[in-house]
């Protein structure tokens, strides 16, 4: 996959584990650099990075400990105020909308760069393999394979779609996630070049 950018920051704890090691391998052997930050240990990205990645994970089950971190809040913000690609998967897509809403009920402010809410209020699993395609600053082919696995849900979106989606059967699903600017993430899970487009 092509790299984000020149130089990425990357969120790596317990609530961003979610990361190919290929996506690395490839970015490497493209020239990038990149550098990690936990936002769980309240570390901001790399003030030089023009890119942020916030791979998938469990935000959910640290959200009290996420909203409090203000030195990551900060940080994240201050990489979009500076025009850095950031760019969110899964929970890291969840940590870019207004909020997010535990099992338990308890609501938590989360970045607010992107305009949704996120929800884990029915037990209702979402899964499969995605085809998607973009027409966005995302720097990788438009024509991806992805995934989905996860128990929230996005709500009171607008805005602009990042992809438009087919199962791996070709059906079409929802246009999913956001865009605005140089700011983007979903639910799926980018896996590589769609071969089959």
């Amino acid at each position: 996959m092509p790299p984000l950018g020149q130089h990425i920051a990357i969120a790596r704890d317990d609530a961003f584990a979610f990361l190919y090691p290929h996506w690395l391998n490839d970015w490497r052997e493209a020239g990038a650099s990149f550098s990690f930050f936990s936002p769980l240990a309240d570390e901001a990205p790399d003030t030089t990075a023009d890119a942020v990645f916030l791979p998938g994970g469990y935000p959910e089950l640290h959200a009290a400990r996420l909203a409090a971190a203000e030195t990551f809040m900060r940080g994240l913000r201050a990489s979009a105020e500076r025009s850095a690609l950031v760019y969110g998967e899964c929970g890291g897509f969840m940590v870019l909308g207004a909020s997010l809403t535990d099992k338990a009920g308890a609501t938590y402010p989360m970045s607010g760069l992107l305009p949704h809410e996120t929800r884990i209020d029915r037990p209702k699993r979402v899964l499969g393999y995605r085809r998607l395609v973009h027409q966005s600053p995302l720097p990788f082919p438009q024509h991806l394979a992805g995934h989905e696995f996860h128990y929230s849900s996005a709500r009171k979106t607008h805005g602009t779609p990042l992809f438009g989606a087919t199962d791996a059967l070709g059906e079409a699903l929802p246009p999913m996630g956001l865009v605005e600017g140089r700011i983007m993430g979903s639910y799926a899970h980018v896996i590589d070049v769609d071969q089959s487009a």
